[in-house]
């Protein structure tokens, strides 16, 4: 499967989540796509107190620790207002995902909302730890 239709598939997954779980509402979704070719997903969790609250991608990076299986690609989609976009991981999820290694894809965003996709090294180019995986 070449890596673009690993990012289609991840995108259509998101997508597929997005709509059932939130409907026309705003919601996040995250895809994670780990080294046996599996997807997992999870939702962002949203709470009374948004200091507690949970990226998109937060489930489905601790599946992937729960299975012991390394992260090969990250991707976050919301509903922005009825406009469907892609996320960039934040800092946070930076972090969760550096754990597997600077060349986890990540989709960005970007202008034009197109799927991109770019190893987590060039995102933090000067990432702070010494032992990078």
């Amino acid at each position: 499967m070449s890596e673009k239709d690993i990012e289609e598939m991840m995108y259509r997954e998101g997508v597929q989540l997005l709509k059932k779980r939130y409907g026309d509402r705003e919601g996040g979704v995250g895809v994670i796509r780990i080294e046996d070719g599996r997807l997992l997903t999870s939702v962002w969790c949203e709470t009374n107190n948004s200091c507690v609250d949970l990226c998109a991608e937060t489930g489905a990076i601790l599946e992937a620790f729960k299975y012991d299986k390394k992260i090969t690609h990250s991707l976050c989609v919301v509903n922005d207002n009825g406009t469907l976009k892609i996320l960039t991981p934040c800092g946070v999820c930076q972090e969760r995902l550096y754990y597997f290694g600077g060349d986890v894809m990540c989709a960005i965003s970007n202008p034009d909302n197109l799927l991109i996709f770019k190893p987590l090294k060039e995102l933090q180019p000067y990432y702070w730890r010494d032992d990078k995986r």
